[in-house]
């Protein structure tokens, strides 16, 4: 405890060259753990917004830049050979969506109509009633389920939609569920639409043409979805094989997730390479300031060993030191790092998308102890070694 308060005296009675050589550790550790937060924030908002996607699911269309774009086109023949051909498909329908004129009452409206089926892509949870029955979709039923824009739009007044009718267009459909809210964020994401209808509804009414924007399929075992979408490709280029090169594009939920990932990762090996310099810096700086103390300091070594003591103990007094250097270092970066990721991640993150995610204290902790012993292991020995091996007749003979 001597040792500590020792070393806590002399980087007061230092304050101006103390504070200088820690703004590098400073800034490299504030840097890193803003990044975690951040991270974690982001990382918990894109998981907020994907976490009522179905993990069985995936959306191929056609690639947009393609010049035969138009023969790359979906037809619904594609679809049911699909369904019979590739294995691991359990569930094969259009996707898309048209809009329409909507209406209830006197409440009149465009809205997105678009397919859904009994197993749905958007598993948003229902505030009202249910999902698609089998046989519904089977029979095709004039039956739907309202977004909640769609539910605020044609029901301002709120109360039970539930068996109430719906016009879209010349078509009428009996309401059975209603989304629940979003997240309160600027960005609010939705995959789907505003009215789901049974898709088969959807082939009859809306795909004359027999074309689909897209294919949503659903496997029977996720793990393998990659190689899925591969053999699902690969068939529908097979089956246009009159039109050459025609391209795909895929979308799931897992694949999105891992892209956000890929660029977390990024960032992080970047701020990581700068927190790296600054470290560096940082204990250079140290390694420094701790010989410039040992020389200032070599006649009262001298003094201590020639009244008793110990070489261990002149070794730990300047190892204590830099130990000490170096945590008011890290702490402060800790605390910049903690208070920056916070802010953003309240006022930025969380006002955009809506969803909280947790401020990782331990990992950050962590991180910044984990520094503070690194930079003083590799920069607080020689220092403190070399006070430690002084002779002390030599040092007292020091001026």
């Amino acid at each position: 405890m001597n040792y500590l308060e020792e070393a806590l005296r002399v980087l007061a009675g230092n304050k101006i060259r103390s504070l200088l050589t820690i703004t590098g550790l400073i800034i490299g550790v504030a840097a890193v753990i803003a990044i975690q937060v951040l991270g974690n924030g982001l990382a918990g908002a894109i998981s907020g917004t994907l976490g009522d996607l179905n993990d069985n699911a995936f959306i191929i269309f056609p690639n947009a830049q393609q010049r035969n774009f138009e023969r790359a086109s979906i037809r619904l023949s594609d679809l049911d050979a699909i369904r019979n051909e590739v294995p691991n498909v359990v569930s094969v329908i259009p996707a898309g969506g048209t809009t329409d004129l909507t209406h209830t009452g006197h409440k009149l409206w465009r809205l997105i109509i678009y397919p859904d089926s009994d197993d749905r892509f958007n598993n948003t949870p229902l505030v009202q009633g249910r999902a698609f029955t089998q046989d519904e979709i089977a029979g095709a039923s004039s039956v739907c389920v309202l977004s909640n824009n769609a539910y605020q739009k044609l029901f301002p007044d709120g109360g039970n939609a539930i068996g109430a009718s719906v016009y879209a267009g010349n078509y009428r459909y009996i309401v059975v569920g209603v989304q629940e809210p979003p997240k309160t964020g600027i960005i609010n994401l939705t995959f789907g639409g505003d009215i789901a209808i049974p898709y088969t509804v959807y082939q009859q009414r809306y795909l004359h043409g027999r074309i689909a924007f897209a294919g949503r399929f659903t496997v029977a075992d996720s793990t393998t979805l990659a190689q899925t979408e591969v053999a699902v490709i690969q068939k529908l280029q097979s089956l246009h094989r009159n039109a050459t090169g025609v391209q795909y594009q895929t979308f799931d939920k897992q694949s999105f997730s891992n892209g956000i990932n890929g660029i977390f990762g990024a960032m992080t090996l970047i701020v990581a390479l700068i927190g790296a310099v600054s470290l560096l810096v940082a204990g250079i700086g140290i390694m420094n300031i701790m010989l410039v103390s040992v020389t200032e300091r070599t006649r009262e070594i001298g003094i201590r060993k020639a009244i008793g003591a110990q070489r261990a103990q002149i070794l730990a007094q300047f190892f204590i030191e830099a130990l000490a250097l170096s945590c008011v270092g890290c702490g402060i970066g800790l605390g910049i790092g903690l208070l920056i990721g916070w802010l953003v991640d309240k006022f930025a993150i969380i006002a955009i998308t809506g969803y909280v995610a947790p401020v990782p204290w331990l990992q950050s902790t962590l991180i910044a102890v984990g520094f503070a012993t690194l930079v003083t292991l590799a920069f607080g020995t020689y220092p403190a070694y070399r006070a430690a091996s002084l002779d002390p007749i030599e040092a007292l003979r020091y001026e």
